[in-house]
C-alpha cells in the first residue's frame, strides 16, 4: 500500500501500511469526536472494521494514543520559518513556540500529548536533550537544566489545554492572535526567571 491520505483540513501524508491508515482514521475521529469520546470501538466503525481487529496494530487504547502523539509531532506544520536558534533562550523559546503550534493542530491535541510522558519519538527525544545540552553548556547544573525544559513544556501544554477547552477547534483568528500574544509574553516571563535563576 502507498496512499495519501487527505485529512478533513486538507493536509496530506502518504500511508505506507494498514497502521498507518488506521492511525490517520484516529486522527481524524478526534477532531470529529474529541478525546474523551474517542473510542476502539467508534474507531473500528469508522473504520468499517472489528474493534478486535485494531489489537493487530495497537494492543491496546494506550499505545494507539501513543501513537497519534508520535505522528501528531512528525506530521504537523507549525508554520515556523527559521532555523533553530544557537543560544539556549532563543532555541527554548523555538521549541515551545513550536510544540503549541503543533498540539494546536488537532482538537484536543494538548490534552492528547498529555496522554504521554516522554517525548514521543526519537527526533523529539534528540531535540529535548539538545534543548538540555544548551543549557548546561550555558552553565546551568544539569538538574537545573531539566527543571527549565520541563517547566517550559509545562507551561506550553497547560496554556495549549486551557485555549482548547476555552476556545474549540480551530480557534477564531482573532482570538488565535490575542492567545499568540498572551503565550509568548508568559513564555518571556519563564525565561527571563530562568536567566535570572543561574546568576
Amino acid at each position: 500500500m502507498n496512499l495519501v491520505h487527505v485529512d478533513r483540513d486538507g493536509k496530506l501524508f502518504r500511508v505506507t501500511s494498514r497502521r498507518d491508515e488506521v492511525l490517520a482514521a484516529a486522527l481524524d475521529l478526534l477532531d470529529e469526536v474529541g478525546l474523551d469520546a474517542l473510542t476502539t470501538r467508534k474507531l473500528a466503525e469508522k473504520l468499517g472494521v472489528q474493534s478486535g481487529a485494531l489489537y493487530r496494530h495497537f494492543d491496546s487504547k494506550r499505545s494507539l494514543l501513543h501513537a497519534m502523539v508520535a505522528r501528531l509531532t512528525l506530521d504537523a506544520d507549525t508554520g515556523i520559518e527559521g532555523d533553530v536558534p544557537e543560544d539556549w533562550a532563543g532555541m527554548l523559546r523555538y521549541a515551545a513556540i513550536g510544540a503549541r503550534a503543533t498540539v494546536l493542530t488537532r482538537r484536543d491535541g494538548a490534552r492528547l500529548m498529555a496522554t504521554y510522558l516522554v517525548p514521543a519519538d526519537e527526533t523529539a527525544q534528540m531535540f529535548w536533550r539538545r534543548l538540555v545540552g544548551a543549557l548546561s553548556a550555558a552553565g546551568f547544573a544539569e538538574s537545573d537544566a531539566l527543571v527549565a525544559v520541563d517547566t517550559t513544556f509545562a507551561y506550553v501544554n497547560g496554556f495549549a489545554i486551557e485555549e482548547q477547552s476555552r476556545d474549540g477547534h480551530p480557534a477564531e483568528p482573532g482570538q488565535r492572535a490575542l492567545r499568540d500574544k498572551a503565550f509568548e509574553a508568559g513564555l518571556d516571563l519563564i525565561i527571563a526567571g530562568i536567566t535570572a535563576s543561574r546568576s
